[in-house]
Formats: C-alpha cells, structure tokens, sequence
C-alpha cells in the first residue's frame, strides 16, 4: 500500500481576487503557507479535477495577512474569476520523502487500524491537527469513529504504511 507518486494532493484553494491584473488570493494547506510556491507543477480546477489546468510555474507572495498568486495566462480580473473557489493540488511526487517516524497525513488515510488485542477499528478516514497534537479518525463498516491521538509510543504503536495497517493503545469500548 505504498504511496502512489501520481496521486494528486490538495494543497491549496483559490479564494479571491488580488487587483486587476490577474492576481488570486490563496488559501494554502502547506505548512508554511508560503511553500505552496515552492511545488509544480500545479493542478488547477473543481473539487472532483473537472476542468483541471495544469500550471508549470506561479508567482506568488505574502500580501498582508494572506497570500496571493499570478498564474500563467491569467492576465485580468475576469480571467481570474473564473478560477475562484478552484483548487490547487501538486503530485504526491512532488513533497519530499518524509524523515523516518514522520508520515503524510494522505499516506495513513485508507490504512485498516487495530488496537493492541487485535480488534479492528475500521480505516482511518482522515486526520486533523489539534494545539497539542494531531487526531487519527477510524471508521468502521457501520460508520462509528473514533478518535485517536496520534502521539507514536503512547496512542500509536505501530505504523505500517506497506503492510496497510496501524496498531493503536486504544480501549476499543472508547
């Protein structure tokens, strides 16, 4: 169940309008925020890749307490309307090799989760961050979550991307 390199990942949406000459406010899920510039190429359009356009290079910058963007051939206010509410995804080729212990949240997603006496929790639907860590969240087969910190050594036992699976210290009754 290794990564696959040409999976797109979302990093970033495209939420307003910055002047008139072609410039987009960006929201942007990298940690800085800015280095959504430093990934392409960029994979512009609707949530399900409708109307996707691919984009080679972005100028960007911070602006205030955002950030914005000029796309290549987006050279007025009109040409970037259109893309508001797109979303910007880059291949998962793209991010570099995570540092041993450390994973991308897209690489747990899917994997089956079990606790430390066998029992089956369902797959891991998502993550979120928290202020003090980030959250696993498995589902089962009938639609039960839970919600797990995801602190490796604690909560989290054992990580095993290839082998699809994920051991946790957690009660299954909680």
């Amino acid at each position: 169940m290794a990564a696959r390199d040409d999976a797109r990942l979302l990093i970033g949406k495209i939420v307003g309008l910055f002047g008139v000459d072609g410039w987009v406010k960006l929201e942007s899920y990298a940690e800085p925020r800015e280095r959504i510039f430093k990934y392409r190429p960029w994979f512009v359009g609707g949530a399900d890749g409708a109307g996707e356009i691919e984009f080679e290079s972005a100028q960007g910058r911070v602006q205030g307490k955002g950030i914005v963007a000029r796309l290549p051939g987006i050279e007025d206010r009109d040409a970037a309307a259109a893309l508001i509410g797109a979303e910007i995804r880059i291949l998962r080729s793209a991010l570099p090799k995570p540092r041993r212990g450390e994973f991308y949240w897209t690489d747990l997603e899917g994997l089956a989760v079990v606790n430390t006496q066998g029992i089956a929790f369902g797959k891991v639907s998502h993550l979120f961050a928290t202020g003090a860590n980030d959250v696993l969240v498995a589902r089962d087969e009938k639609g039960r979550e839970r919600m797990i910190p995801f602190v490796s050594g604690q909560f989290v036992q054992q990580v095993d991307i290839e082998g699809g699976k994920i051991v946790v210290d957690w009660d299954a009754e909680f």
